[in-house]
């Protein structure tokens, strides 16, 4: 029973430290915002999740947070699927050394997995640029990391949703997974590329095997929190060309 009650406690007491934890200056305020629309079965949900988790629980990537000018970070990891489907499963956190990250990732690890219906990218970068007005942290970054295995296919124009959010100094990175077989676009990179992501550096990394996605989330991360210049090939542009973003059709 001792023991019992000295782990409620130590639970509330964390709990309640992220909860009023003083407004420190953070390198980086960062949205991961992932995808779980019906064409992500159980199997997928779990490799991706468990690609987050063991991320954060990486020590180069908390090497690479702490190696920042201020040394930390502010994350938030939210679910999305369709228009109305958005939910943030791990609230504003701030990340400033080891003990800080594996509690983020024990977080993310204990909470259940949740499975939508239709694919709203658009809604989803409405929803992630909400959330910053709900950071206490001040950050000299704002970034939202946005994954997923299909285009927009519910709620208002991606193209002007990624516009809104660029207009506000946030960058949009993007992480499409192409798997296939399975996928319903399998030029979803260069849809990313041309309709998704934008803002300074911006990149994405393309998955087109599940056992990539653990690594490609990994090196994301660094990549986002160390603010580098891309290498060869993972920088793009927000948008050019003629590719069509907000009439696609999937046959």
């Amino acid at each position: 029973m001792r023991t019992i009650i000295l782990a409620a406690t130590v639970t509330c007491t964390t709990l309640v430290s992220v909860a009023t934890a003083p407004a420190l200056p953070v390198d980086l305020a960062l949205v991961l915002a992932v995808d779980v629309s019906g064409s992500m079965d159980e199997r997928e949900q779990h490799i991706q999740r468990d690609g987050y988790v063991g991320a954060f629980r990486s020590p180069q990537v908390v090497a690479a947070i702490t190696g920042g000018l201020i040394g930390s970070i502010a994350v938030t990891y939210v679910e999305w699927s369709s228009q109305d489907q958005q939910t943030v499963v791990v609230p504003w956190t701030l990340i400033d050394g080891f003990g800080a990250s594996a509690s983020f990732a024990d977080a993310l690890a204990a909470a259940p997995l949740r499975s939508g219906t239709a694919t709203s990218i658009s809604e989803a970068l409405v929803f992630s640029s909400a959330q910053f007005e709900k950071n206490v942290h001040p950050a000299t970054r704002q970034a939202i990391d946005v994954s997923g295995d299909g285009p927009n296919s519910d709620g208002g124009s991606v193209t002007a949703a990624r516009d809104t959010v660029l207009a506000r100094g946030i960058t949009i990175n993007g992480l499409p997974i192409f798997l296939p077989g399975k996928s319903d676009a399998p030029d979803i990179d260069q849809y990313y590329a041309n309709c998704v992501i934008g803002g300074p550096n911006a990149f994405l990394y393309t998955v087109n095997d599940l056992s990539q996605l653990p690594e490609a989330i990994r090196q994301k991360l660094l990549q986002e929190i160390a603010f580098a210049t891309p290498p060869p090939g993972r920088i793009v542009r927000a948008a050019g060309g003629s590719y069509v973003c907000d009439e696609m059709i999937i046959e």
